[in-house]
């Protein structure tokens, strides 16, 4: 069979990770992951793939929605301290199920498989897929723009070089997962330089009495409950990652101790960065200059660092392949996981027999995200990447709800206090609802459609286990050519 027999249908049972699905590789030499991932490499995989292009090209948009400078600030506060409480959430539910696969395992283990599955097929051929590609052409037009100076670049230029960017991520990562994690370390640390780098150059602008942005801070503010919605899905877009080592728990060091405080060392500290980063903009420039300026790190390299402006640009293109690695790192561990629950073709939960790294998953991932490149008729579906992401993040807190209330004897090693995940869950609903009920568009339409179409597939391949043979032979092929095994979980 192509397809593992192997879900989980009771909401109850499917709850407690000790009666997972069972294995059947059992008495057999195992195949697994390594565990590779340490506290330094799992505060790069978070901080690395939070700080992408967001907090270079996002605050100009908060401050557009929010009106001044002080409730854009709040806005980025807000985002932040939002971000912290639903990756403490996540923690207690990665001591609780400690699965690889993120919200797709945690919505398999508490509502079953029907959800898992809309979840799974959203995620591993749109939401994944379409942020990467997004990512890697930002990446793209900053690497491309010192060779066209004074004009735009061509749109063919800028698509091979997002498309080259991720053929090298596909290989890193398929090469070996020290080395993918080797390349987040370096291009973290990066990043973090070049964000002290305008922090630093901030306060010696505040220093130097460059405080005309702060004063009546507050005149102006937009106080639309749609308006402010999309402020702040603006700023979340920055710090979208915080969920990204709940991906890879299979693959952490100890994931009962390192998940926990990777989380309380990379979120805060990504915040404060954020916060810093915003108020140096707002002493280089005025809210107005801020507003017109296309590539707002840009414009503040030319007007505090004059001839030394490339190194702006240097650094958003290396903070955004930083992201891009980390992106593409835990989302080829979506379609692995899947994949080996039952909900994608059977060779997408195999490893390579000697690398030990999902290679499969990996290259199904790149083929959707460069096709995604190619087409270019992605972007109106990463505008409302958030829409969806919120909307399985509240269906994932509302399942550690479930389990603190109904469940509160299973074995964990860091308990959240209640308030915080019903405070999450509060968020994630009025992000949903908020901007549909203020101004609807069409698109988030097309948006719920694409989710439900998922029904199309899960009742004849998953649910009634209809297989065609003449996959068994392709997979078999596939075997053979990418040299890969089934895996077995980590037995944590």
């Amino acid at each position: 069979s192509t397809m593992r027999e192997r879900m989980t249908t009771d909401p109850v049972q499917s709850a407690d990770p000790l009666h997972s699905s069972t294995d059947p590789s059992e008495g057999k030499e195992k195949l697994r992951l390594k565990q590779e991932v340490g506290l330094i490499s799992g505060v790069s995989l978070i901080a690395g793939t939070m700080i992408g292009s967001g907090i270079f090209m996002s605050p100009e948009w908060v401050l557009h929605h929010m009106g001044n400078p002080a409730s854009s600030l709040l806005i980025w506060a807000a985002c932040g301290l939002l971000a912290t409480f639903g990756a403490l959430s996540y923690a207690e539910l990665g001591t609780i199920i400690k699965e690889s696969g993120g919200e797709y395992i945690y919505i398999l283990r508490i509502f079953g498989s029907f959800p898992a599955f809309i979840f799974a097929y959203t995620s591993v051929i749109l939401v994944r897929p379409a942020g990467l590609a997004a990512v890697c052409l930002s990446f793209a037009e900053y690497a491309v723009a010192p060779f066209y100076p004074g004009c735009s670049s061509p749109q063919v230029v800028v698509k091979c070089t997002a498309a080259a960017c991720i053929l090298i991520l596909t290989i890193i990562n398929c090469l070996n997962v020290r080395l993918a994690t080797s390349v987040m370390n370096i291009f973290t640390a990066a990043k973090l330089l070049a964000l002290l780098v305008i922090v630093v150059g901030g306060l010696v602008l505040l220093a130097n009495g460059q405080t005309q942005s702060f004063q009546n801070g507050f005149q102006g503010t937009t106080a639309g409950i749609g308006t402010v919605g999309v402020a702040f899905y603006q700023g979340l877009w920055s710090y979208d990652g915080w969920n990204n080592l709940n991906y890879v728990t299979e693959e952490l060091k100890k994931p009962e101790v390192t998940l926990p405080r990777a989380l309380m060392i990379a979120i805060p500290l990504v915040t404060c960065l954020y916060l810093l980063v915003n108020v140096s903009y707002l002493a280089a420039m005025t809210p107005s200059e801020l507003l017109s300026s296309g590539a707002v790190a840009v414009t503040w390299g030319d007007k505090v660092l004059g001839s030394w402006a490339w190194l702006i640009s240097l650094s958003v293109a290396l903070s955004t392949f930083g992201s891009s690695n980390g992106t593409f790192f835990s989302g080829g561990r979506v379609c692995y996981i899947a994949a080996r629950e039952g909900h994608m073709p059977d060779i997408l939960s195999m490893a390579h027999v000697r690398r030990l790294t999902p290679s499969p998953a990996l290259l199904f991932t790149s083929a959707m995200s460069l096709i995604m490149i190619i087409s270019g008729n992605f972007s109106s579906i990463v505008n409302f990447f958030s829409f969806m992401a919120w909307l399985f993040y509240g269906m994932t807190i509302s399942g550690l709800l479930y389990l603190k209330i109904k469940k509160p004897e299973l074995p964990r090693s860091y308990k959240v206090p209640i308030i915080i995940p019903i405070i999450v869950l509060v968020a994630a609903v009025y992000l949903v609802l908020a901007p549909i009920i203020d101004q609807p568009q069409i698109e988030i339409l097309y948006i719920i459609l694409f989710i439900f179409s998922g029904i199309i597939f899960y009742f004849p391949l998953v649910h009634f286990k209809y297989h065609p043979h003449c996959l068994q032979r392709v997979t078999l092929h596939l075997q053979l050519l990418l040299e890969v095994a089934a895996t077995t979980r980590d037995a944590n």
